[in-house]
C-alpha cells in the first residue's frame, strides 16, 4: 500500500494496488476522505466527522468537536455562586434541572449546609421527571433519524404533559433556574403534586402508544440490531456512561452506586428504583435501555410524589447571606444526568467566585468512542450509529 495527496482535500489518502485478471495491469484505487458536518442534519448539532471509507465501509472515524465551544467553564468563574445556576443548566439543554443539581450540591457540600427534607424530595421529583424529558427526545428523534416520523409526534405530547407541570413549578421550559444554593427557588403551587400525579398517570397510560412503533419494529430491527456495537472494554476505557454504557453491559449508576438526594431510599433492596441493563451493545440494546429509564423514572417520580404527600409543610431553602462566599477547599460532585454522568471539580479559595471549575460532561466521552464504533461500519449505518449514541452537542463543547 502507498499513499497520495487527494487533490480535493489535500489531505494523504492510502492506495491500494487491484490486480485485474490474470497477468493484467495493476488498477490503483483510493480510499475516499468523506467529512460529515459541520452542518449535517444527521450529527445532533455542530459535529464535524472525518472519515475515511473503502468503498461503502468505514475504515476511520476521527469526531472533531468545538464549533460551539463557548468557554462555560471560564465563565464560571467570574460569576458569584449564585449566577453560575444560570450557566449550568445550559451545555445539555435537555438535562437543565438535572445540570444545576450538581452544582450547587457542591456548593452546599462545602459549606457544611444540610437542605430542607421537602427540597430534597422536590429536588429528586424534578429530576426524575427531565430524565423523562430528555429520554422522550431522543425515543422520538431517533426513529426519525431512521425514517420513521410518526413516533415523534407521540413522544412530543407525553413531553408537553410533563413540560406543562415543570413549567407551573419553576417558570421555565428548557433553562429552568428552580435550583439554588440551599435547596429550590420557591415552593411548588398549590395542588401542583396532584397535577403531577395526573401528568405521570397520562405518561404511563400513553406511552404503549409510541412502544407499538418502536418495539418490535421489523424495519427499526434491521437497521439497528448488531450495529455499531460497543464492548464494555471500550465503555471504561473512553469513560462512557449513562444508557450508552448500560446497554453494554456496564452495570453503572451514581443513584444507586454513590447516593445522592433521595436516591439512597428509593434505590434500597424494597424500593422502587432498579438500573437498567443489557448485553448486547448495539444499536438496538441502547434504544431498549432508554425506553425502559422511561418506565422507571416515572416510578421514581410517583414515588416521590406520594413521600411530599406525606411530608407535613416547610421550608424549601436556606435562608443565605447577602454575600456567599465558599471555605477555602475543593470538592468532585457527580451526578447520573440523562445521558450519563456529569461532574463538577470545583476550586474555592474563600472567595464569592469560584477560584477553578472544571466540568466533566457525558456526551463528551460518549461523542470521542465514535472512533472506535463506526470503523466497520456501512456508511449506510453511520445515521443510525450516530443518533444512537444520545449526545447533546453543546454537552461536548461546553
Amino acid at each position: 500500500m502507498t499513499s497520495q495527496t487527494s487533490p480535493a482535500t489535500g489531505i494523504p489518502a492510502p492506495t491500494r494496488a487491484l490486480e485485474v485478471g490474470m497477468g493484467a495491469g495493476a488498477l490503483a484505487t483510493a480510499d475516499m476522505v468523506l467529512n460529515i458536518g459541520p452542518q449535517h442534519p444527521a450529527t445532533h448539532g455542530v459535529l464535524r466527522l472525518r472519515v475515511v471509507l473503502d468503498g461503502e465501509r468505514i475504515v476511520s472515524a476521527e469526531p472533531i468537536i468545538g464549533y460551539m465551544h463557548r468557554g462555560a467553564e471560564k465563565l464560571f468563574e467570574v460569576r458569584d455562586y449564585r449566577q453560575i445556576t444560570v450557566l449550568a443548566n445550559r451545555h445539555d439543554w435537555l438535562s437543565a434541572f438535572s445540570s444545576e443539581l450538581g452544582v450547587v450540591l457542591g456548593v452546599e457540600a462545602m459549606l457544611g449546609m444540610e437542605v430542607p427534607e421537602r427540597a430534597v424530595w422536590l429536588r429528586t421529583l424534578l429530576a426524575e421527571l427531565n430524565r423523562v424529558l430528555s429520554h422522550l427526545m431522543f425515543l422520538g428523534s431517533y426513529p426519525l433519524e431512521l425514517g420513521a416520523i410518526t413516533p415523534v409526534f407521540y413522544a412530543f405530547r407525553e413531553r408537553e404533559e410533563l413540560q406543562a407541570v415543570m413549567e407551573e413549578a419553576s417558570g421555565g421550559r428548557m433553562h429552568y433556574m428552580f435550583n439554588r444554593v440551599g435547596g429550590l427557588k420557591e415552593d411548588v403551587p398549590a395542588g401542583w403534586l396532584g397535577r403531577v400525579s395526573d401528568a405521570v398517570a397520562a405518561v404511563r397510560r400513553r406511552l404503549p402508544d409510541l412502544e407499538s412503533l418502536i418495539v418490535s419494529n421489523e424495519i427499526l430491527e434491521a437497521r439497528t440490531r448488531g450495529v455499531g456495537v460497543l464492548d464494555v472494554g471500550t465503555c471504561t476505557a473512553y469513560g462512557v456512561s449513562g444508557p450508552i454504557a448500560r446497554a453494554s453491559g456496564l452495570d453503572v449508576d451514581l443513584r444507586r452506586d454513590a447516593p445522592y438526594l433521595a436516591y439512597g431510599e428509593l434505590f434500597a433492596p424494597d424500593g422502587p428504583g432498579r438500573v437498567v441493563t443489557r448485553t448486547a451493545g448495539d444499536c438496538l440494546a441502547r434504544l431498549e435501555v432508554l425506553l425502559e429509564q422511561v418506565h422507571v423514572s416515572l416510578d421514581l417520580a410517583q414515588a416521590c410524589i406520594d413521600r411530599l404527600h406525606s411530608l407535613p409543610a416547610g421550608p424549601v431553602n436556606q435562608r443565605l447571606p447577602k454575600v456567599l462566599k465558599v471555605p477555602e477547599g475543593e470538592r468532585y460532585t457527580a451526578t447520573e444526568n440523562p445521558l450519563g454522568f456529569n461532574g463538577y471539580y470545583l476550586v474555592s479559595r474563600g472567595e464569592k467566585t469560584p477560584w477553578r471549575l472544571k466540568l466533566r460532561s457525558a456526551s463528551f466521552n460518549n461523542v470521542q468512542v465514535l472512533s472506535q464504533v463506526l470503523p466497520g461500519c456501512l456508511v449506510a449505518d453511520m445515521v443510525a450509529v450516530l443518533g444512537s449514541m444520545f449526545f447533546v452537542v453543546g454537552d461536548v463543547d461546553k
